[in-house]
């Protein structure tokens, strides 16, 4: 019989078992893997981007959006850099606010583990629950190690992206089974593919990057970033892509601009004056050349190859089209790379049925969603392991 029992050892659920353990609970970590949180392990290329110094509500997707404030108001970025430091881990900061360590993820993992047993938290691991039961007082879990019985209830058994790792919709049955609404989960943070036979001329750019501004959706539910762009064979990934997947819907156009700070149709009017030069080259001049030359012979205005023209030959009205084409190249995927490429899960638990400031169920006594679980998905760059630290700190302090 324990305190509080915490389905699933990622981020979420060891922050929220260390501060309850340190509380004097007794607290039982709970999860079906092998090895401890290999999301964090792999994130970051190895170095664990582990949160972001700008991290703040507007940096995070939901359908009911100010639910995220109390619990990122609780706990800082500064507050996670606080206890990296003072267990003595290297850290740096990358790009745009994103925070890494200087060595391995592993330091994270071993942080986390040692605040853990700091609070007396008991481990049970590889542990498979086959079932969660409601019984009089206490929630009872019926596991590969027997059963365990606690008070209190914590689900942090993340989303469904990248399943290789063990990810599945655990924590989304458990919520349903306890009669809480669940916001229809997508992958996000995650390449998006485009049909084959219209992508074809595209296709051999794979490896091609440069910086774009992109933007798709509208109203409150508008994405817009400035960010690198990455071809592929299947279509579009890179930091741009992965940002925008969040916010993209099925049918729904995304708008590239690839000349961004840039008025290319005045430019492109400014070099006419007798240029012999090939579009291609002067295209190439600020893009990739393979870029510039399969672009033109396949993405210029009504389907013209603009790759061989010379700008001094074409009319004004032709040029502007090709300025207004490059700062506005409209494409609609067909899909997403799916759960296997996303990093993350958007959707989750409804948090309109979740208290903020403690993450517990309403109407339901004892049961709490935190992480990625719940339908609060945070930008790339950080921010999504910002959210599990804050949830599973406000979480761990409420129990």
């Amino acid at each position: 019989m324990y305190d509080v029992a915490i389905l699933g050892a990622g981020a979420a659920g060891m922050m929220c078992a260390a501060v309850a353990g340190q509380r004097g609970l007794r607290v039982v970590l709970v999860d079906h893997a092998d090895k401890l949180a290999e999301k964090i392990r792999i994130s970051g290329g190895g170095r664990c981007n582990f949160t972001n110094i700008g991290a703040g509500p507007a940096n995070f997707l939901s359908e009911n959006p100010h639910f995220c404030r109390s619990a990122l108001a609780g706990y800082t970025p500064q507050d996670f850099i606080g206890l990296v430091r003072k267990h003595r881990i290297g850290w740096h900061e990358k790009h745009r606010g994103q925070l890494f360590c200087d060595d391995s993820s592993e330091s994270i993992i071993q942080m986390l583990r040692a605040e853990c047993e700091q609070g007396g938290v008991a481990w049970r691991m590889s542990c498979r629950v086959a079932e969660v039961a409601r019984d009089a007082d206490a929630y009872v879990l019926r596991t590969s190690q027997g059963e365990i019985r606690a008070a209190k209830l914590v689900v942090a058994t993340g989303g469904m992206a990248i399943p290789q790792l063990g990810a599945t919709d655990f924590g989304l049955k458990i919520a349903r089974q306890f009669g809480l609404k669940v916001v229809e989960p997508r992958p996000a943070l995650v390449p998006l593919t485009f049909d084959a036979t219209e992508w074809k001329p595209f296709a051999e750019l794979s490896g091609v990057a440069l910086e774009v501004g992109l933007e798709t959706g509208q109203g409150a539910a508008r994405g817009e970033f400035l960010e690198d762009l990455l071809f592929t064979h299947r279509g579009l990934s890179g930091p741009a892509i992965l940002q925008i997947s969040s916010y993209w819907r099925p049918g729904e156009a995304i708008t590239l601009d690839l000349a961004p700070g840039r008025d290319m149709a005045a430019e492109l009017l400014a070099v006419k004056p007798g240029n012999r030069q090939q579009l291609h080259t002067v295209l190439g001049g600020m893009w990739p050349k393979r870029l510039a030359d399969r672009w033109l012979r396949a993405a210029g205005p009504g389907g013209q190859d603009l790759s061989a023209s010379r700008v001094a030959d074409l009319p004004d009205r032709a040029l502007r089209e090709l300025g207004a084409r490059i700062q506005q190249w409209r494409l609609v995927p067909t899909g997403t790379a799916g759960y296997k490429k996303a990093e993350v899960m958007r959707g989750g638990v409804d948090t309109r049925g979740l208290d903020q400031k403690s993450m517990q169920a309403r109407g339901v006594h004892g049961l709490y969603f935190i992480g990625e679980t719940v339908d609060v998905t945070g930008w790339l760059g950080g921010y999504n392991f910002q959210w599990a630290w804050a949830s599973g700190v406000a979480c761990g302090k409420a129990l």
